[in-house]
């Protein structure tokens, strides 16, 4: 009863002109998700999950964003 690992969902790249980095929190339980929120619809894209500095530092990298662009929404 092995359960296959899943990995990382593809997502189309950042493109800055139609979307905006996001972080979407959860206010109850704390659970952070980085994704693109399309700037016109609202839609919002998940990336990955944020369980610390170095998984944000990641997304950054990644995603090539500065931390300082990423907004956060509830």
């Amino acid at each position: 009863m092995f359960k296959k690992k899943k990995s990382h969902a593809k997502i189309k790249p950042y493109n800055p002109q139609t979307q905006e980095a996001v972080i979407r929190a959860s206010i109850c339980t704390g659970e952070q998700v980085a994704g693109f929120r399309d700037k016109e619809t609202g839609k919002f894209e998940e990336a990955m999950l944020i369980r610390g500095e170095g998984d944000l530092q990641e997304f950054c990298t990644r995603y090539e964003v500065r931390q300082e662009e990423i907004k956060k929404v509830w």
